[in-house]
C-alpha cells in the first residue's frame, strides 16, 4: 500500500539553493553578526539591547531557546546568550503585530498554504480570535466570551477523558502547575507534552535504572570530568551555550568523544565570541576523537564498550571495573556480565560503521578516566531502541562507579527551556501516586489515578473520535508531531481547539469545529497582574530553579499571562461544581502558586524565599547521595539486545535534524550556515559513496519515500539531493518537512516516542516540481 500524504511542500516559497563546504568551527565574529542583524531586522536597538543584556542574568530574562544552565552568579559574561538564544529573544520581542485586519485579509485556507517562516514572520499576536463552525476566517472575540466558548465545550463532554491538554516547555513553573491542577479538577490526567515527542526515551531509561528520570551532572561537574562523551547531539546548533562549558571541560585538561553519523562544525572546533582567541584566533579544537557512526548505532557502540572494559579487568583483575561500587549500589551484574560478552563483534561492526581499532581507542580513553560524562540529546531518545541504548550508557557509567560523584554522570540535554520544569510541577500523563496523594492533601480533592494519554495516543483518539476537546499551551503541535497528515486530520476531527499562544504557527491553521486563538504574553514582557509585578520560575536541564522576569511592555494591551488565562478558564469552568481551589488568588500573586508548589514538589520547600537568591534552588538528586529509587534500592544493570533496522539494497537509513537558523519547528531563514545550505530547506544530505552506488548526483532532484515494516511507504515530495560527508548507508533532512516519513505507530519501546531518526527511504527521480509557492 502507498500512502501520498501532504507533506506540506506546498508551504515553500520560492527556493533558490546554493552549497557551500561545511564549515570546520562554529561561533566566531559571524555568529554575533547574524544575531545582530536578525534582532535588529525584528525590532529596535533598544529593545534588542533591553532584552540581550537582561538575558540569563540574575533576575533577568530567562531564554526560552534551550534548557542549558547558566554558570553561577558572579561567574556570568555580560552577554550571557548564544547566537539563537539572541534569535529567538528578538523573535518573541518583534514590533510586528498582527491584527484583526490580518485575519480578515487572511482565510484559514489561505494560511494553511503558507510556510512555517512565512507565519512566524506575521509578528506577535495581539486579540483573542475564533474560527466558528463553517467559517474559514478567524474573528475577534472578547476575552469573556473566549471563556465561555471554552467553558461551555469543556463541560459539555460526556467525559473529562475527551478532554486533552497540551504542553510545551516554553510554559512557565507556574503556568504548568496551575495547568495540571486545572485538568486534574477536571477529571483527567490527559496531560501530554513536547517531552512525549523528544526525550521520553530518557526518562523512562533513567526511572528504570537510576530511580530519577532526570540527569545527574551540574554545569560545574562538566568543567571537571576527565572524559565527556556528547552522543547524538548537535550543541554548535542546539545548545550553543554548552560549548562554552566543554571548551572550559578542555581547558582543565578533559577530553571529548563526539559520536555522531554527520560531522558537526560546533564539535570540530569553537570560536568563543566573549574571548580574544575566539575572535580573532584559532579558537578551541573541542572533539579530540570523532566517531564516524551510522544513524542507530550507539547501542552496539557502548555494548562494545563495555565488553572491552569486562575483557580489561579480566587481563588485569581488580584494576578497571569499580567493584565496591558495584557491589553496594547496583543489581544485576553478573546477567549484563554474561549477555554483554555474548555481543558478536561483526554485528557492533556492522551497526556502527566502526573499526574495532576505533573502539578500542576509546576504550583507552576511558581506561585514563577517573571522571566521565555521557551526554545524549534526540540524536538517541527518536530510535525505537532508544530506550536500551540509554540504558546502555548507565551500564556503561556504573561499571566504573562514574555516577554519584564529582565531574561524572548521566547528561541529557533537554531541548526546550522549561521541559523539565514542566514534568516537576506534574505535567505527565501517569505521575506517580506520591505527587497525586500531595495534591489531594493540598487541595482536598481526590485526583483521577488512571493514567491518561501522551502525545501519540491523544492523537490516536482524536483520529477515533474519543477525544473532542484540544487546548495547546504554547508549542506547534501538529508541526511537532509525526505522520503530518494523520497528525493533522486528527485535530480537525475535534469539537473545539484552542491554542494559548505568542505567535501564529502552523498549527492556527489546522482547525477543529470551532477554533479560538488565545493570544499571552511572552517571557520577554512585564507581567502587571493586581497583586503586583510578577515573575515566573524555570528549571533546566541541570535541576537548577530560577527566576525569570520580564522587561518590556506587553505587545498589545489585551494580551493575558499564561497563568491568567487558565485561571480564568478553570474557575469559569468549574464554577459550582469543582474543588474549592483559589483560582482568582492564582491569578493576581503567582507567590500563592508557589507557596502551594512547595508543599507537593519535594527539594521545593521554602519556595518564594529561596528561589529569588541569585542561583535559585539546585533540586537534590537521590542518585547524588547515593540512594537509588527503584524497587530493589540500587541501582540496575539491564541486558539490551540490539535489533538493527533492515535497510533493503538501494535505501538509505534516514535521520530527521534541525537547521542551524531554526528554534524547535520554526525555521528563522532557509540557511543552514555550518552545513553549507543556503536559499532551501527541502535538501536530503547524502554520502558521496553512496550517490554513486544509487546512481545518483548531487543536485539531482529526488522524491523521499519511506518504507515501514507493514508494507506501508510514504512520499516527501521534491527533495534536492546534497553531497555530504554522512556516514555510509545514512542520509539525513530537516523536519518538519520530513515528519510526513514517519508513521505515528512507529514508536520507540517502552517509551512510545516516535522513531524520527531511523526512516528507512529510498530514493526516487522526483515525480512532480513542487508546487507554485504562495507568494510570501
Amino acid at each position: 500500500m502507498s500512502e501520498r500524504p501532504d507533506d506540506g511542500s506546498q508551504d515553500q516559497e520560492q527556493e533558490q539553493l546554493t552549497v557551500t563546504p561545511p564549515k570546520t568551527w562554529a561561533t566566531g565574529a559571524p555568529a554575533v553578526m547574524h544575531a545582530l542583524e536578525y534582532s535588529l531586522a525584528q525590532t529596535s536597538p533598544l529593545r534588542t539591547g533591553q532584552t540581550l543584556l537582561t538575558m540569563n542574568q540574575v533576575d533577568g530574562i530567562d531564554c526560552p531557546g534551550c534548557a542549558w544552565a547558566d554558570p553561577a552568579p558572579g561567574h556570568r559574561h555580560r552577554n550571557e546568550y548564544c547566537e539563537n538564544g539572541a534569535k529567538h529573544i528578538n523573535d518573541e520581542a518583534t514590533t510586528r503585530r498582527i491584527t484583526r485586519g490580518f485575519f480578515r485579509e487572511h482565510s484559514v485556507s489561505d494560511l494553511a498554504g503558507r510556510s512555517d517562516k512565512w507565519l512566524n514572520d506575521q509578528g506577535r499576536l495581539t486579540e483573542p480570535m475564533v474560527k466558528r463552525p463553517g467559517s474559514d476566517f478567524y474573528e475577534p472575540i472578547s476575552w469573556h466570551d473566549a471563556f465561555g466558548l471554552l467553558a461551555g465545550e469543556l463541560t459539555s463532554l460526556d467525559s473529562p477523558d475527551e478532554a486533552v491538554f497540551y504542553t510545551s516547555g516554553r510554559a512557565s513553573n507556574e503556568a504548568a502547575f496551575v495547568l495540571q491542577l486545572f485538568a486534574r479538577a477536571l477529571g483527567t490526567n490527559n496531560l501530554p507534552d513536547c517531552s512525549n515527542l523528544c526525550h521520553e526515551s530518557s526518562g523512562y531509561a533513567l526511572h528504570e535504572t537510576l530511580g530519577t528520570g532526570k540527569g545527574t551532572v551540574s554545569l560545574e561537574d562538566m568543567h571537571h570530568a576527565d572524559l565527556i562523551f556528547v552522543v547524538g547531539q548537535n550543541p554548535g546548533s542546539n545548545h550553543p551555550r554548552q560549548l562554552s562549558a566543554l571548551e572550559q571541560a578542555k581547558r582543565n585538561g578533559a577530553r571529548i568523544v563526539a559520536v555522531n553519523p554527520l560531522p558537526e562544525a560546533g564539535l570540530l572546533r569553537f570560536k568563543n565570541p566573549q574571548t580574544a582567541r575566539g575572535l580573532i584566533g584559532h579558537g578551541t579544537a573541542i572533539a579530540d576523537r570523532f566517531l564516524h557512526i551510522r544513524v542507530g548505532g550507539d547501542l552496539a557502540l557502548f555494548q562494545g564498550l563495555n565488553r572491552l572494559l569486562l575483557e580489561a579487568e579480566d587481563a588485569r583483575p581488580g584494576t578497571v571495573l569499580d567493584h565496591h561500587f558495584i557491589d553496594t549500589n547496583t543489581e544485576g551484574f553478573a546477567d549484563f556480565a554474561r549477555h554483554v560478552r555474548s555481543v558478536d563483534w561483526d554485528d557492533i561492526f556492522t551497526a556502527t560503521g566502526l573499526t574495532r581499532e576505533e573502539i578500542e581507542e576509546v576504550r583507552d580513553d576511558v581506561l585514563r578516566s577517573e571522571r566521565v560524562i555521557v551526554c545524549w540529546a534526540m540524536g538517541i531518545t527518536q530510535h525505537k531502541h532508544a530506550v536500551p541504548t540509554i540504558r546502555e550508557f548507565v551500564n556503561f557509567l556504573l561499571l566504573r562507579g562514574n555516577l554519584g560523584r564529582a565531574g561524572a554522570g548521566a547528561c541529557p540535554v533537554r531541548g526546550h527551556s522549561n521541559v523539565q520544569g514542566d514534568r516537576t510541577m506534574g505535567i505527565w500523563e501517569q505521575m506517580p501516586d506520591s505527587f497525586l496523594d500531595a495534591l489531594r492533601d493540598e487541595f482536598g480533592f481526590d485526583p483521577p489515578r488512571a493514567h491518561g494519554m501522551d502525545s501519540v495516543k491523544a492523537i490516536r483518539a482524536m483520529r477515533e473520535g474519543r477525544v473532542r476537546f484540544f487546548l495547546s499551551l504554547a508549542g506547534n503541535f501538529v508541526r511537532a508531531a509525526p505522520d503530518s497528515t494523520v497528525t493533522e486530520e486528527a485535530v480537525r476531527a475535534c469539537r473545539m481547539t484552542a491554542h494559548i499562544s505568542t505567535k501564529l504557527n502552523r498549527t492556527h491553521t489546522v482547525c477543529g469545529d470551532t477554533a479560538l486563538i488565545l493570544p499571552t504574553l511572552g517571557r520577554t514582557e512585564r507581567d502587571v497582574q493586581s497583586g503586583g509585578e510578577q515573575f515566573v520560575t524555570v528549571e533546566n536541564s541541570m535541576s537548577e530553579v530560577h527566576t525569570s522576569r520580564g522587561r518590556l511592555q506587553p505587545a498589545s494591551p489585551l494580551l493575558l499571562s499564561e497563568v491568567a488565562i487558565l485561571c480564568r478558564l478553570a474557575r469559569r469552568t468549574l464554577a459550582g461544581k469543582g474543588p474549592d481551589i483559589p483560582w482568582p488568588t492564582f491569578e493576581s500573586d503567582y507567590g500563592e502558586i508557589r507557596d502551594r508548589i512547595s508543599r507537593i514538589v519535594p527539594g521545593l520547600h521554602d519556595f518564594n524565599r529561596r528561589v529569588v537568591r541569585p542561583g535559585g534552588i539546585r533540586l537534590p538528586n537521590a542518585v547524588n547521595e547515593g540512594v537509588f529509587h527503584t524497587p530493589a534500592g540500587k541501582a540496575r544493570f539491564t541486558s539490551n539486545t540490539y535489533e538493527m533496522p533492515h535497510v533493503p539494497a538501494g535505501h538509505l537509513l534516514l535521520q530527521t535534524l534541525r537547521s542551524h537558523d531554526q528554534w524547535n519547528t520554526v525555521p528563522y531563514t532557509d540557511n543552514d550556515r555550518y552545513r553549507g545550505i543556503h536559499g532551501s530547506r527541502r535538501v536530503v544530505l547524502v554520502s558521496p559513496a553512496d550517490l554513486t552506488a544509487l546512481g545518483l548526483a548531487d543536485g539531482d532532484h529526488v522524491d523521499l519515500v519511506g518504507v515501514w515494516t507493514d508494507g506501508t511507504e510514504r512520499r516527501a515530495d521534491d527533495f534536492t539531493i546534497v553531497a555530504y560527508p554522512t556516514k555510509a548507508g545514512t542520509a539525513a533532512a530537516y523536519y518538519p518537512e520530513t515528519n510526513v516519513l514517519v508513521p505515528l505507530d512507529s514508536v520507540a519501546d517502552h517509551s512510545n516516542q516516535p522513531t524520527s531518526k531511523s526512516v528507512v527511504v529510498r530514493l526516487e527521480p522526483a515525480l512532480r516540481p513542487a508546487p507554485t509557492p504562495v507568494p510570501g
